[in-house]
């Protein structure tokens, strides 16, 4: 039976006194791969300084194999890419999955970038709501394991969110994989009155909560990682470096996964 949701300043006064940054499964911290999700806040720091570069050497910390980035566009006029993915491929790795046609970075500022594995598909989802909001969907195989991933920024309406949830929860039910649900979801409530709920209980976790916003001092929990089985993430936390504090208003957040353990899913494995 679903609770009443506890009120904003309830749950602010929680985050300020557990002070979670951590989640992980008793099983311990054997995953193969890591993910992470950030908001870069259109690469303007809380210093008000626009530096692309900073946000750059955040995202060098991370150290992921697979990163969903939101606001990474410009938002008016062309909406063109902030950040320079040339250099960032060359630091880490890191390439999009997808290559838009004009000088955007991604889709509605979403930009998924991956290390390594192969590339299947890629879909440009718009998402519902009173906003231009979208969606990136990939399918990946990486070491060995079918993977969907869906990096999403939702809106700040909370009609519009769940709806967008529903949206993103049909996409994941359309594929017999494991599947991911990355991004800045706007939500920090978990219970009746969540956008979140149409999520449970095919996603999880997200009875932990890990504050990342604001990033000087994080009391809300909007950026999430989620997976389908839940037990594909093996641990969660909060990137929270004296960098990260400085380059954008939201902290990322990041995940190791477990990318041996997909039961339930016969489409795991090599394919």
């Amino acid at each position: 039976m679903l609770h009443k949701s506890p009120t904003l300043p309830a749950s602010i006064i929680s985050a300020l006194q557990k002070e979670p940054r951590r989640y992980a499964h008793e099983r311990g911290h054997d995953g193969h791969a890591t993910v992470a999700s950030y908001n870069v806040h259109k690469c303007v720091g809380v210093d008000g300084l626009f530096d692309p570069d900073r946000v750059a050497a955040v995202i060098a910390e991370i150290d992921a194999d697979i990163l969903a980035l939101q606001e990474a566009d410009a938002r008016f006029g062309r909406r063109a890419g902030l950040l320079d993915l040339g250099s960032l491929e060359a630091a880490s790795d890191l390439v999009p999955v997808h290559q838009p046609e004009s000088q955007s970075h991604g889709w509605h500022g979403n930009v998924l970038l991956v290390r390594e594995g192969l590339i299947q598909d890629v879909r440009r989802i718009a998402l519902p709501g009173v906003e231009p909001r979208g969606a990136l969907l990939a399918d990946l195989e990486i070491k060995g394991v079918r993977l969907r991933v869906i990096a999403a920024h939702l809106g700040l309406l909370r009609r519009s969110r769940s709806r967008q949830t529903e949206l993103l929860l049909d996409l994941a039910r359309s594929k017999d994989h494991p599947t991911l649900l990355m991004g800045d979801l706007n939500e920090w409530r978990v219970r009746r009155r969540s956008s979140l709920v149409p999520l449970l209980p095919h996603f999880g976790p997200l009875h932990a909560p890990l504050p990342s916003f604001p990033s000087r001092m994080p009391i809300l929990a909007l950026d999430r990682i989620l997976a389908s089985p839940q037990q594909l993430i093996a641990s969660i936390e909060v990137h929270n470096t004296p960098l990260a504090r400085l380059a954008s208003d939201h902290l990322p957040i990041k995940a190791r996964l477990d990318l041996t353990d997909c039961d339930g899913f016969d489409a795991c494995g090599s394919s």
